[in-house]
C-alpha cells in the first residue's frame, strides 16, 4: 500500500493516508474542479486498505470548508470505511470543526448519523 501525500491549495484538501506512521489526515478546503478526479487515489487507497487493513485506523477530518460535490466524495469515503469497519477491522473518524463554525459542527453530526462508525466530533 503507497503512502498519499497530497498538499493543501486554495481549492485542494491536504490528504495524508500513511500507514506507516499512522497518520491519516483530511484537512483544509475541499472544493477541487473535479472532485472525482482529486478523490479517486483515496478511493484506490480505501480499497487497498480493505486488503491490507491497518488495526485502530484514526481518520482526522478536519475541513474548514466542502462544497457539494465534496460532500458526497467524503459521504463514499465514510461509507468506504463503514464497510471495512463491519468486515472486522476496527477504526474511528474524528471530525474537527472549529468553535465558531456551526455548519462544519452539523455537517458532522449529519454524517455521524448516515454511518455506523465510531465517530467523535470535536472542536479545536
Amino acid at each position: 500500500m503507497e503512502i498519499i501525500n497530497i498538499a493543501a491549495t486554495e481549492d485542494t484538501p491536504k490528504v495524508v493516508l500513511d500507514h506507516v506512521n499512522k497518520v491519516f489526515e483530511i484537512s483544509g478546503r475541499s472544493l477541487p474542479e473535479d472532485v472525482v478526479v482529486f478523490y479517486q487515489p483515496v478511493m484506490q487507497w480505501l480499497d487497498d486498505l480493505e486488503k491490507s487493513p491497518v488495526p485502530d485506523m484514526e481518520l482526522a477530518i478536519k475541513l474548514e470548508y466542502f462544497n457539494t460535490a465534496s460532500s458526497k466524495l467524503i459521504l463514499d469515503i465514510l461509507l468506504k470505511l463503514e464497510e471495512i469497519n463491519q468486515n472486522g477491522t476496527p477504526l474511528k473518524v474524528k471530525w474537527y470543526y472549529l468553535a465558531s463554525d456551526s455548519d462544519m459542527k452539523e455537517a458532522g453530526e449529519e454524517y455521524s448519523e448516515i454511518v455506523s462508525l465510531p465517530f467523535e466530533i470535536t472542536e479545536y
